[in-house]
């Protein structure tokens, strides 16, 4: 096999960027489409403003986007990563896992495709059930095709069941006013952190603990804090990042 071939270096120029409600890789989704209430958008970079390169895109109804972890990629990568799926604790091979860890920097995620226009001198991108931090560079698109994507009898190892818990999800009368304010800017604030909160977005090694901590989630520019116990979680407060006000 010729070396230099194995050793090649492969550059790859983004199409666009990611707009999403997750400032944070803190309670983003560990997969996509698990909560379809977290939405976001593509916007293409300026040389792939030509509609034409989207033509037909609406006849699927789910698309793959390819991507790169942004923020990870400083952080090298090791040949064994801990799963959340596993406790945070059991080790595998990197490549039996969807760990942002990796040598190379490359992410990829179904998710469902709601349509895209042209707004001035950009297109935008539709997309549910996003699991992305806002401002990934965006690789590639492509369609989702069931036939061939969808295998009635693959085997998921340790990922069978999906994530997610039977949890009890209140807000604080503080919490409850913050929402009512904010119900004209984003009017399903509160579907959003009710569906995340049900994904029990804790590290892994902690969600077997008697857990007293408060924790705290940014989405758009909203600092959401909560506490859980038991299998209740409470909303304490909710502050607006972009003025200082609390509630």
């Amino acid at each position: 096999m010729n070396e230099s071939s194995l050793s090649k270096s492969i550059q790859y120029a983004a199409i666009g960027i990611v707009e999403s409600p997750f400032q944070q890789k803190f309670a983003i989704p560990r997969q996509p489409n698990l909560v379809s209430e977290a939405r976001g958008k593509i916007i293409l970079n300026k040389e792939f403003t030509d509609s034409n390169a989207l033509r037909e895109l609406e006849q699927f109804s789910h698309i793959w986007v390819l991507f790169h972890f942004h923020e990870t990629e400083d952080q090298g990568w090791t040949p064994t990563v801990q799963p959340p799926r596993l406790g945070g604790k059991t080790k595998v091979g990197v490549f039996a896992s969807r760990s942002p860890f990796r040598p190379n920097a490359i992410g990829m995620s179904v998710l469902k495709n709601l349509g895209y226009e042209k707004i001035e001198d950009c297109i935008v991108v539709h997309v549910g059930g996003i699991d992305l931090l806002n401002g990934t560079p965006v690789l590639d698109i492509k369609p989702y095709i069931p036939y061939a994507d969808s295998i009635s009898d693959a085997a998921a190892g340790y990922a069978k069941q999906a994530p997610g818990k039977d949890l009890d999800i209140q807000f604080a009368e503080a919490a409850e006013n913050f929402l009512a304010v904010a119900e004209p800017t984003h009017p399903d604030l509160r579907k959003l952190i009710v569906a995340l909160l049900r994904q029990d977005p804790r590290p892994a090694w902690r969600v077997r603990e008697d857990d007293s901590k408060q924790y705290g989630m940014t989405l758009y520019h909203y600092n959401i804090k909560w506490r859980i116990s038991d299998k209740n979680i409470c909303v304490s407060s909710i502050e607006d990042l972009s003025n200082g006000e609390e509630f």
